[in-house]
C-alpha cells in the first residue's frame, strides 16, 4: 500500500502554473473516482468534494453549464442544484452528524469566489469549536480524514440516504 502523504500527493503545492481552463469543466470530462472527486451527477448539475476543504465533508454543488452567476442559469438547473444541496445535507447528517452547516455562494472575486467564472454552492458541515488556533494563526487546516476517505464515505451514503 502506498504511503498516504507521499511527495507526489503534494504536487499541487509544488506547481508554479495552474492547470488551464475551468476546474469544474475539466472534472465533468473525467470519470468519477477519488482523483476526480465527483460524488454524484444529476441531469444539469453535480456534487464534487472541495479539494481544499474547510472541514471534512466540504462539498460544492456545481451546474454543468459554465456560468459565473446563478441568474444566468435556467430554472431547471437552479432547481436541481437546490435539490442536490438538500440531499447533501441529509447525507452529511448521516455520515458526519454535524452540529450545523454553512451553505453559500460567492459570486465574483470581491465576494471571495476562488473560481469566478463557474458558479457553485458550498455546503460545509460544522461543529462547535471546529476551527482551532492553527487556522487562526497559521492559515493551516487540520482534517481528521483524507479526501479519499471522505469521497468513499459520501459516495457510499449518497444512494442509501
Amino acid at each position: 500500500m502506498e504511503h498516504l502523504w507521499s511527495p507526489w500527493r503534494m504536487e499541487y503545492i509544488m506547481r508554479n502554473e495552474p492547470d488551464p481552463g475551468c476546474i469544474f469543466c475539466r472534472a465533468l470530462q473525467q470519470e468519477d473516482n477519488s482523483a476526480n472527486l465527483i460524488v454524484t451527477r444529476g441531469k444539469t448539475a453535480f456534487v464534487i468534494l472541495n479539494r481544499y476543504p474547510y472541514t471534512s465533508g466540504h462539498i460544492m454543488v456545481v451546474p454543468n453549464a459554465h456560468q459565473p452567476s446563478l441568474e444566468l442559469l435556467d430554472a431547471e438547473t437552479r432547481g436541481e442544484m437546490m435539490e442536490l444541496v438538500s440531499h447533501s445535507l441529509q447525507v452529511m447528517r448521516a455520515v458526519y452528524t454535524p452540529e450545523g452547516f454553512n451553505v453559500g455562494v460567492n459570486i465574483g472575486a470581491a465576494a471571495g469566489a476562488g473560481v469566478t467564472d463557474h458558479v457553485h454552492i458550498h455546503v460545509v458541515p460544522r461543529w462547535a469549536g471546529d476551527t482551532n488556533f492553527m487556522s487562526t494563526l497559521a492559515g493551516a487546516r487540520v482534517l481528521p480524514e483524507a479526501l479519499e476517505d471522505t469521497y468513499r464515505r459520501l459516495r457510499e451514503a449518497w444512494e442509501a440516504v
